[in-house]
């Protein structure tokens, strides 16, 4: 299996970004990384001997403050679009980078290259709860959606919640202001009977807010304008909440504060998002893992590590053989 990787891509960049490659590849033989990006800069964070990782050199990279589209035609050479090129030309399995969110999924809607039945591709991400993990998508691919968009998100996300989160039957939730049928905008409404139609009794009608860390639903459908703030509002109140325990909790324990704190590093790595690596985007051909523009090592190696269980659990095939037996739906 071979895994394209932008090593150029985040914060942190391509330090963190090899590092977590080279630990990756020592946790998996089957996989092979192709490092994307300046050979100058990669090469002198490999090992002296080292296997399964070629180097793809890409002079140009595409900063977290550009405009993604703009970025992407002016700097053709850039690491994100060649790593698009590796994967729609079949050299590669995957893709995994952390660099400019909207220029990764520029790149998949500039390739064209949607999995049969797809209409618009969503970011799927993981979400901690109460009753163990769960999918909210979109978090930030397409922030115009369609009802017809929410209900295919609500297809390949219980796809992605069965094979990759183990959810037996998972269960789909529509974001919304209030619970009730007919709540919300014209755009909920009609997602709601679409979801309604075609998922049965998968789907549970709609959830807000408060009812996604209680573990409501497995799969939580949303636009991807609401469903972006929803993701980095929990990761802020996360990283606020961490940081107040710690220092009003944990630090003033008189006795045990060793023990204290063990089991506060070990809660805060069970929930972080370096723990689940990256976040898919669905419906493309090929996949497509993005993470966060903060990623270090460990973060990448899970972020590649989820890439390789989609590829192996072939979930494209499972989504574009799920939208085929689903009741066809009206763009109108």
């Amino acid at each position: 299996m071979r895994i394209a990787l932008d090593a150029m891509g985040g914060d942190f960049a391509p330090g963190p970004i090899v590092a977590g490659a080279i630990q990756a590849i020592a946790a998996d033989p089957d996989i092979t990384i192709v490092l994307v990006g300046d050979r100058a800069q990669i090469e002198p964070l490999l090992p002296p001997q080292y296997e399964r990782i070629e180097i793809f050199h890409a002079t140009q990279v595409v900063s977290m403050h550009e405009s993604p589209v703009d970025a992407l035609r002016s700097k053709p050479d850039n690491t994100i679009t060649r790593s698009w090129q590796l994967l729609v030309g079949k050299k590669v399995d995957a893709m995994v980078g952390a660099g400019n969110t909207g220029g990764m999924v520029a790149g998949g809607l500039l390739s064209r290259r949607f999995l049969k039945g797809v209409r618009r591709p969503g970011i799927a991400t993981v979400m901690p709860t109460a009753k163990g993990p769960c999918a909210i998508i979109d978090v930030g691919a397409n922030v115009h959606p369609r009802a017809s968009h929410l209900y295919q998100y609500g297809v390949m996300g219980s796809i992605f919640a069965q094979h990759i989160l183990g959810k037996e039957k998972p269960t789909v939730g529509l974001m919304n202001v209030g619970e009730e049928a007919g709540k919300g905008n014209e755009l909920a409404v009609e997602a709601y009977a679409m979801l309604k139609e075609g998922l049965k009794e998968r789907f549970v009608g709609n959830i807000e807010g408060r009812d996604i860390h209680r573990g409501a639903v497995d799969v939580v459908v949303t636009d991807g304008f609401v469903g972006n703030v929803v993701l980095k509002l929990s990761e802020g109140v996360f990283d606020f909440i961490m940081n107040t325990v710690a220092k009003e909790i944990v630090a003033p324990l008189p006795n045990d504060r060793v023990q204290a704190s063990k089991a506060f590093k070990e809660m805060i790595a069970r929930y972080d998002y370096s723990t689940f690596g990256g976040a898919p985007l669905l419906g493309v051909d090929g996949i497509c893992i993005i993470c966060h523009g903060s990623s270090k090592e460990v973060a990448i190696r899970n972020a590649i590590g989820v890439a390789a269980k989609n590829v192996r659990v072939k979930i494209n095939e499972k989504i574009v053989a799920e939208l085929a037996s689903m009741p066809q739906v009206s763009e109108e």
